[in-house]
């Protein structure tokens, strides 16, 4: 679904600073691919609650959340909830 947003792309590599966090790293996707950005991120750049993002194989919620340091984490995971019956 997002990579309908971002051209197709199912992957964005993004050239981010040594210490940069998730929030880092969302900001840099918003910057790119404003409709993926504003898909993720609520008007308070709080990702949204049916919106799962990882840190390697972490989500960030079971980590430090948007303020989770990238080291050790080379890719970000975004996933849209899947919801239905």
């Amino acid at each position: 679904m997002l990579a309908e947003l971002a051209g197709g792309a199912r992957a964005i590599e993004l050239s981010l600073d040594d210490g940069a966090t998730v929030a880092d790293a969302l900001a840099a996707l918003a910057d790119s691919h404003p409709s993926v950005g504003r898909r993720v991120r609520d008007e308070q750049d709080q990702v949204r609650r049916h919106v799962n993002v990882f840190a390697g194989t972490d989500n960030i919620r079971d980590l430090e959340g948007q303020r989770t340091a990238l080291a050790g984490h080379p890719e970000l995971s975004i996933l849209p909830a899947i919801s239905g019956g």
